[in-house]
């Protein structure tokens, strides 16, 4: 006899899948008491980016008040997030 008919009661079947989302995106917002040196150093320190790149970011993010810097996997914005705030910086994780 099956589990539901000795008891009544029917369970669910669960399956050790796991489901990999859509890339998230580190959003770094604007502030005005980060120098853009500052900045620059975290945004490589945090994306292992060139230097290039992070003066570029850190150029929109002065421009136009946030930018994109990073996207990837839930766990690794949640790293890169957190290593931009070990200086105070304002960050988001958004789809």
């Amino acid at each position: 006899m099956s589990e539901e008919q000795t008891t009544g009661v029917v369970e669910p079947e669960i399956k050790d899948e796991t489901t990999v989302g859509l890339p998230l995106n580190v959003i770094l917002y604007n502030d005005d008491w980060h120098t853009f040196e500052e900045v620059i150093s975290q945004i490589m320190k945090a994306t292992k980016c060139s230097f290039e790149k992070a003066r570029d970011l850190t150029f929109e993010v002065h421009v136009k008040g946030k930018a994109n810097v990073f996207t990837g996997e839930i766990s690794a914005c949640l790293k890169v997030s957190a290593v931009l705030e070990e200086i105070a910086l304002h960050t988001q994780i958004e789809s």
